[in-house]
């Protein structure tokens, strides 16, 4: 029995410290913005903050940038999300990234999507490759007839939540 034992423990000691540097797993999502093979989810971030609109010339709202303060599974604070977009942690690092494709699920809220690293420092964000956005609430541009000739230029500022699922290559 006690051979068992520690069978078993020995087997859970190894199994665990695997189980760790597998990272999350990926989120399901539509295949619209599905990351491609070869990318594996390794940190998972959750934004509240703000979708920053301003009003055009044009009497269309236009997006400026988000501005949201992202935390861990457990609520701590590990970094922030502003225009460009760009993503950075407290040790510095930073990714930019481009759209690279989305999908609506929700008319209320801004759309998923997934978008592709176009610069990275060193640091935590330094493997990034794809960052998708998903679970959004709000940050919907303000209604149309809120933006006239008369208020170009002025800025409104939409709260909305999202995580954030950034992805490395799989050899990284």
């Amino acid at each position: 029995m006690r051979r068992l034992i520690l069978a078993a423990v020995a087997t859970a000691a190894v199994a665990l410290p695997a189980a760790a540097v597998a990272g999350p797993a990926a989120p399901e999502v539509p295949t619209a913005i599905a990351v491609p093979d070869g990318h594996k989810p390794y940190l998972i971030a959750h934004a509240e903050g703000v979708q920053i609109y301003e009003c055009a010339p044009s009497a269309t709202w236009r997006l400026v940038g988000p501005r949201a303060t992202l935390t861990d599974a457990n609520g701590n604070v590990i970094g922030s999300h502003y225009a460009g977009p760009r993503w950075e942690t407290r040790d510095g690092s930073v990714v930019a990234a481009a759209r690279d494709a989305g999908t609506s699920v929700d008319p209320t809220a801004v759309d998923w999507l997934r978008l592709k690293a176009a610069s990275t420092t060193d640091g935590r964000l330094a493997a990034t490759t794809y960052i998708q956005r998903i679970h959004t609430v709000g940050g919907v541009a303000p209604a149309a007839r809120d933006c006239t000739a008369a208020s170009a230029g002025s800025q409104r500022e939409v709260p909305y939540s999202a995580d954030y699922v950034f992805f490395k290559a799989t050899g990284a």
